[in-house]
């Protein structure tokens, strides 16, 4: 058959049977497409939006059943011209025809190339408008996509070990990864694999449930060592180490009282969603695990970006992708190569596997502090924290939730829970610093009693001595909710960057009290000073108020504003009148 009469055929074929079955009238002969072929190439699928099948073509086709269909005449292509190359429809046609031979025979891949090019030869036609070549475009377009689902899906369901889905590749890169793993991270991957005892269970039923290679359970020692509390410096959480957003996007919920990214059984349920979803979208298991590090974006356009467009393997892609999951999935490869051949690795000394997590739970229906449960039940400290690590501070949220307790223990804690105190969480308030000449962030932490780590995270600082004069720090620090009660004591110890009226808002009293009852004379504190607190109840009123500077503003000016004596001000907020001040900076108003 000649080029020019193969892509009139091709015309042909795609507009009267969708290309599902079809022949062409030739010289030679060919088999032509019957009634059934027809029924099924138009039976489960709508055209294409404004487009119109030509139904009269197709309803003349069945009705002949096994008749020759006349070819279009050579007329009515000349007629057309604005089709573009027919030749490149034709071409599309043959390779969607290798790819359904290559899948018939089993060799999916092949297929999947042939699909490819099917596809880029049908896009390259131009439809300028034109109904016919729109349809004929369409139906393509959606042959090309129902095949290509349909061997992911066969390979899904696919008999054989999934396992081999996750190729053992030991290249050089893993192999530096074990000499790792083998010796100066050998103490936490021995401490990560016996903790994998009380997670991986329940990971490998999700798993299980979705068809996915047991192989994944252990991608969490690469994340986090298996710890549920793990932080990042990206701001990921959790032993699957999820950000915020994506988080959100599989369900994990996020509030003042808890962050399910910690929850190691719904973070799981999330994780198994997540990586079967890249697997979907890239076809193959380590680039799915490269998305699953650096996102699903970036690694497409790493692929994008080759020259060959089907050079999209992993380790073809390896030497573009981002350090640090240049580093990923070798870990991973290494991780199980280490806990599928032990002996062969040097480590003979893997552990005992700590115990499957086993609980029941309670639904708790107010606050109460965790450590307060733990006390009225007489259960170990910290078992509460530890099976609900979700937990933010420490209790139980002001609505209902469903807390896990020990086996065996629900109808002693529900029991308790009437006896057991309401939980006040404590409020974190947040506020800026700015840096001031020779103040170091370990300073800024001691002043605002947090840590530098947590100084660090809030403002996305990855070197704590990179600071400068000027800079705008947000700095937080916990204060009680509730105050005192009325005729309340207790004691408390002055800390670094301490004034009178920061003591006084933080525990429901007032400055004239706290140098009443500690007999003070004036504003001096020192770090280590014991001091008395009374509460005043909730009626109380403060002896002072509080004022934000602002750009311009001075001390003299600030004591003008507001009618108060330039010198107890200053005393009020632990500063001399040579101290200098900086917008944002909040200020006690003494009354």
């Amino acid at each position: 058959m000649s080029h020019g009469t193969t892509a009139t055929c091709a015309l042909r074929r795609l507009s009267v049977v969708g290309l599902l079955a079809w022949g062409c009238a030739s010289s030679t002969g060919s088999p032509q497409p019957t009634q059934e072929a027809v029924k099924i190439s138009y039976s489960d699928e709508a055209p294409a939006a404004g487009v119109e099948v030509e139904q009269p073509v197709v309803d003349a086709v069945a009705s002949a059943g096994s008749a020759p269909v006349e070819p279009l005449a050579e007329e009515a292509l000349a007629q057309h011209p604005a089709l573009g190359p027919p030749d490149a429809l034709a071409a599309s046609l043959e390779a969607y025809e290798s790819a359904e031979v290559f899948w018939r025979e089993g060799s999916d891949d092949d297929a999947l190339a042939a699909l490819d090019r099917s596809y880029e030869l049908m896009i390259s036609v131009a439809a300028n408008g034109e109904p016919l070549v729109l349809q004929e475009k369409e139906n393509l377009r959606r042959l090309i996509s129902r095949r290509v689902v349909e061997i992911y899906a066969a390979r899904r369901s696919a008999a054989g070990p999934v396992e081999l889905s996750i190729p053992l590749d030991i290249t050089p890169h893993v192999e530096r990864e074990i000499r790792s793993f083998q010796t100066v991270e050998r103490a936490s991957f021995l401490e990560a694999f016996a903790r994998s005892g009380r997670y991986r269970p329940f990971i490998l039923e999700q798993l299980g449930q979705r068809g996915m290679p047991e192989r994944l359970s252990w991608l969490p020692v690469v994340e986090s060592w298996f710890k549920v509390r793990a932080f990042s410096s990206a701001r990921a959480l959790g032993m699957w180490q999820f950000i915020a957003s994506t988080g959100y996007r599989f369900g994990l919920q996020r509030s003042s009282w808890h962050d399910e990214r910690m929850d190691p059984e719904k973070s799981s349920v999330a994780a198994a969603a997540y990586l079967d979803e890249l697997h979907e979208l890239f076809g193959d298991w380590l680039t799915a695990l490269a998305a699953y590090n650096c996102g699903e974006s970036r690694v497409l356009r790493v692929i994008q970006s080759q020259r060959v467009a089907y050079f999209d393997r992993f380790w073809d892609l390896y030497e573009l992708l981002p350090q640090e999951t240049r580093r990923f999935v070798p870990r991973f490869l290494a991780t199980v190569a280490i806990v599928e051949d032990a002996e062969k690795y040097g480590f003979h000394d893997l552990p005992a596997l700590m115990p499957r997590l086993a609980y029941e739970t309670v639904e708790v229906t107010r606050p109460v502090r965790l450590a307060d449960v733990e006390k009225a039940t007489g259960l170990e400290g910290g078992v509460l924290a530890g099976l609900n690590p979700e937990l933010r501070l420490g209790g139980t949220p002001d609505s209902a939730y469903s807390l896990k307790v020990p086996t065996g223990r629900a109808e002693a804690v529900l029991a308790s829970l009437a006896d057991v105190e309401r939980f006040a969480a404590p409020v974190v308030a947040t506020s800026i610093h700015r840096v001031r000449p020779g103040e170091t962030l370990s300073g800024i932490a001691d002043r605002y009693r947090t840590s530098v780590a947590g100084l660090m995270r809030l403002n996305g600082l990855s070197n704590p001595n990179r600071l400068w004069p000027g800079q705008n720090l947000r700095v937080s620090g916990v204060a009680p909710s509730s105050a005192m009660a009325a005729g309340e004591a207790m004691a408390y110890t002055v800390r670094s960057g301490d004034s009178l009226w920061g003591i006084a808002r933080r525990h429901g009293t007032t400055v004239d009290s706290i140098r009443a009852d500690n007999g003070l004379s004036g504003s001096t504190l020192r770090p280590g000073q014991r001091l008395t607190l009374r509460g005043r109840g909730s009626g109380a009123s403060s002896s002072s108020s509080s004022y934000v500077v602002r750009s311009g503003d001075t001390l003299g000016r600030i004591a003008d504003r507001n009618g108060v004596a330039l010198q107890r001000l200053a005393e009020a907020n632990g500063l001399t009148l040579r101290s200098t001040i900086y917008p944002g900076q909040r200020l006690a108003i003494p009354q």
